[in-house]
């Protein structure tokens, strides 16, 4: 299919009197009389700022880390990309919920959910019913862009209440609706220049919610589909590694990497890490019941403390909530089988944490007994304020 000629510029026109007008809240700024002309990019740029010393570096100022450390450049493109339920949509709505109790305004462009999942979390994170109302709308495409005035009802919507940020949850159904191929990196490329650079072009800051590989060893830094998805963005990249699952009721945790950051302004505040990602922060996400959410975005903090190999941990201690009677440490390795140096250091974490007691038995033989069951992901033990999971 042929690409549309689609500018910001084009959305900015006014709309014809007997169009179908999208409803949003009512506009917090009042859209631009007149649009300046685009500026000419083949014509040379004036370097003198970089030149005499005076340029700034765009500045990460779109949601917040707990310590305040802003997580999207405005006016560029972002990803956020991980398994599913690895809580991609709620970390961007976490920012969504940020920019709204800042006074700013969100546009949220979903191929994926619907209005009353989104509505429903953001409400739940704490966002107040007139900040929703007045500065978010919520567009669900089910056709093309390129249909009818579908581009002028988006632009009408992003010109009454110019966004600082604009999510699009379901890249891939949003490539599929228009024809393009996931693969191809000739369409991701066409995919951006369509719809997601020219919001970026606005000022918004866009970020891209989106689906990783299956395969855990070879995903790398990459999302479903071709390279490109990876090498358009001008911003920066996360990915979500879930570690405990997101639920209601349930606290889950996923460490925040990465994978990306052009303007380079991120990693500082980050840990190298050994997947060749930095470390930028561990989103841990309590729900209290359906109507209640916390969500909190660690910085990453250096950890000194003993390895711990929590899941070997809870097969120790569930060896010894099964067993008839106290176990010495063969007993254990039996129940557990693996490596004996592993199943000993497992077996000593519990001992150190107050999980296992150590008892005297025949022959001076030291028996181990549970004194409170451990499950992994357990935070009983004496640990920092950030649950820190490099």
């Amino acid at each position: 299919m042929s690409e549309p000629d689609l500018w910001p510029e084009d959305w900015a026109d006014p709309r014809p009197p007997d169009s179908v007008r999208l409803v949003v809240p009512e506009p917090r700024l009042a859209v631009a009389q007149a649009t300046p002309p685009p500026v000419p990019t083949w014509r040379p740029r004036d370097l003198e700022d970089v030149l005499d010393g005076t340029y700034t570096p765009p500045q990460p100022t779109i949601g917040r880390r707990n310590d305040g450390i802003g997580l999207f450049y405005p006016g560029r493109m972002h990803s956020v990309v991980g398994e599913s339920e690895g809580g991609k949509t709620w970390f961007a709505l976490m920012a969504v919920a940020s920019e709204l109790a800042a006074g700013n305004a969100v546009v949220f462009l979903d191929f994926e959910d619907d209005a009353p999942g989104v509505v429903g979390r953001l409400l739940a994170l704490g966002a107040s019913v007139q900040d929703i109302r007045d500065r978010f709308a919520y567009i669900r495409p089910e056709e093309p862009l390129t249909v009818g005035i579908n581009r002028l009802e988006i632009g009408q919507a992003l010109n009454d209440l110019r966004p600082t940020f604009v999510p699009v949850d379901g890249v891939t159904e949003g490539m599929a609706m228009h024809g393009m191929e996931l693969k191809d990196n000739t369409d991701i490329a066409k995919f951006g220049r369509m719809l997601l650079r020219p919001i970026a072009e606005m000022g918004a800051a866009v970020a891209t919610l989106d689906h990783v590989t299956k395969d855990r060893e070879g995903r790398g830094r990459y999302a479903i589909g071709g390279v490109h998805k990876l090498n358009g963005i001008n911003g920066a990249m996360y990915v979500l590694e879930n570690r405990t699952p997101f639920g209601i009721g349930l606290t889950g945790k996923s460490t925040v990497r990465i994978a990306k950051d052009r303007p380079g302004q991120l990693r500082r505040h980050s840990l190298p890490h050994s997947s060749g990602m930095h470390w930028f922060a561990d989103f841990v996400l309590k729900s209290h019941d359906a109507t209640f959410t916390e969500a909190s975005l660690y910085p990453p903090v250096e950890n000194d403390a003993p390895f711990r190999p929590t899941a070997l941990m809870q097969k120790v201690s569930d060896a010894l909530v099964g067993a008839p009677e106290p176990l010495s440490v063969r007993g254990v390795q039996d129940r557990v089988g693996g490596n004996k140096d592993a199943v000993r250091t497992a077996l000593a974490r519990l001992v150190d944490e107050g999980f296992v007691v150590v008892e005297p038995g025949a022959r001076n033989a030291q028996m181990h007994r549970v004194e409170k069951p451990f499950t992994e992901g357990d935070e009983s033990r004496a640990s920092p304020p950030s649950p820190t999971v490099p």
